[in-house]
């Protein structure tokens, strides 16, 4: 057994829901002269880092829910930033299943591992650590407007790589259509109070009614129609994955899912107003 070191001024928040994991990682961290705090859930966790102050944390990634980890290291990076931040996780393809998680923890450690080496990994990287500068976090609104070009320059490519679309034959401004528009549309309805789960939620899309009237004219089945608008948030989610580094993770979940039915009420516009122009048409 390593000698005891001399008590350092390090605090260290260990998470993790196995006593006899939590015990083994508090013996060798004290051993290297840490002050370890254990927490065996993530609400005992968040309320010891609302309430104290640490050096250290380190997290178990799965308490028992997947994610449980990524939750207290969030928490962790709003109400204390300068604190080293690490993930356990018994998944050997960790690095990149995890990689949004990258961003938010400095490092993930994989099991099993030797507890020496790992407190000895945890001293290092607190002695050697520096003050990290962290870009600004934008919201999903935000990047949604600064990358709308981008977004449409890429749900285009994606459009002309499909055969059922490429039926009809456009150019490529009367293929995009309104398409700038209904992503300023998601871009408002993301700025807005974070919503119930009501579907008047969803908002009345100009864009979105002159879209379907557009598409049957152009002569777009409604199978294209869904199509098109799948294409549409593969797109988004495309570009919110470019940047990671800028996204406020606080508020991602949300977004996304916020996005996920505002694309929907939009598509549901655009087939009604479709539908009302093949009636017309009809009569």
């Amino acid at each position: 057994m390593d000698p005891t070191e001399p008590r350092c001024a390090h605090r260290v928040l260990l998470v993790d829901d196995d006593a006899a994991v939590r015990s083994m990682m508090t013996q060798g961290l004290e051993r290297k002269g840490f002050d370890v705090v254990g927490a065996e859930n993530v609400t005992e966790a968040l309320r010891r880092i609302a309430d104290e102050r640490f050096d250290v944390l380190i997290s178990d990634l799965h308490m028992p829910n997947p994610g449980d980890g990524f939750t207290v290291v969030s928490a962790m990076r709003h109400s204390q930033p300068n604190a080293l931040t690490m993930l356990v996780s018994g998944y050997p393809d960790v690095q990149s299943a995890m990689a949004a998680i990258l961003l938010e923890a400095d490092e993930i450690v994989v099991k099993p591992f030797e507890i020496g080496r790992f407190t000895d990994l945890v001293r290092e990287r607190v002695v050697n650590r520096k003050p990290v500068e962290r870009g600004t976090k934008e919201s999903v609104g935000a990047i949604l407007r600064r990358c709308t070009s981008a977004i449409v320059e890429g749900w285009l490519t994606r459009t002309k790589q499909s055969s059922e679309l490429n039926l009809i034959s456009l150019s490529d401004e009367e293929r995009t259509g309104h398409l700038p528009k209904l992503v300023e549309d998601l871009a408002l309805r993301l700025s807005k109070p974070s919503a119930t789960d009501k579907d008047s939620d969803a908002i009345f899309s100009a864009a979105a009614v002159a879209h379907g009237k557009l598409r049957y004219q152009q002569g777009y089945t409604p199978a294209m129609l869904v199509h098109e608008s799948r294409i549409l948030q593969v797109t988004i989610f495309g570009t919110l994955q470019s940047n990671l580094n800028s996204l406020d993770f606080s508020l991602v979940l949300l977004d996304v899912m916020t996005i996920a039915d505002e694309v929907d009420a939009q598509l549901t516009q655009s087939m009604d107003s479709y539908m009302k122009a093949m009636r017309k048409s009809a009569a």
